[in-house]
């Protein structure tokens, strides 16, 4: 169970890693958008687990590997967003979030 400092510092970095895919979307995503759907954080505040939800989803491995390779300029994007709020910008790991193309299987599956 998280704490209400866990949640409270994982919606920040959801917020702010939203911004960042926002404003580079060019060059970290191609293009594509790229939704940060939620943000697990561990209780000492030193890694997070950030999903995401990539439109259209055709090559989500693919892009997955490119944010990855590009992390550590976003983290370093996100420790200037978040300075001044906490004092160890904490390790990212991304995943995809596939809960949407489930949802859509699912309701193919019982539209047949």
């Amino acid at each position: 169970m998280e704490t209400t400092r866990q949640q409270k510092v994982a919606r920040q970095i959801q917020k702010d890693l939203s911004e960042i895919f926002r404003q580079k979307s060019r060059e970290l995503s191609g293009g594509k958008m790229v939704s940060v759907t939620m943000v697990r954080i561990s209780p000492d505040l030193s890694f997070a687990k950030v999903y995401l939800s990539i439109f259209p989803s055709d090559e989500n491995e693919k892009l997955l590997h490119h944010i990855q390779s590009g992390v550590k300029h976003i983290r370093l994007e996100l420790g200037k967003k978040i300075r001044h709020q906490l004092r160890i910008v904490p390790e990212i790991a991304f995943f995809i979030d596939d809960s949407m193309d489930y949802a859509e299987h699912i309701d193919s599956l019982l539209k047949n």
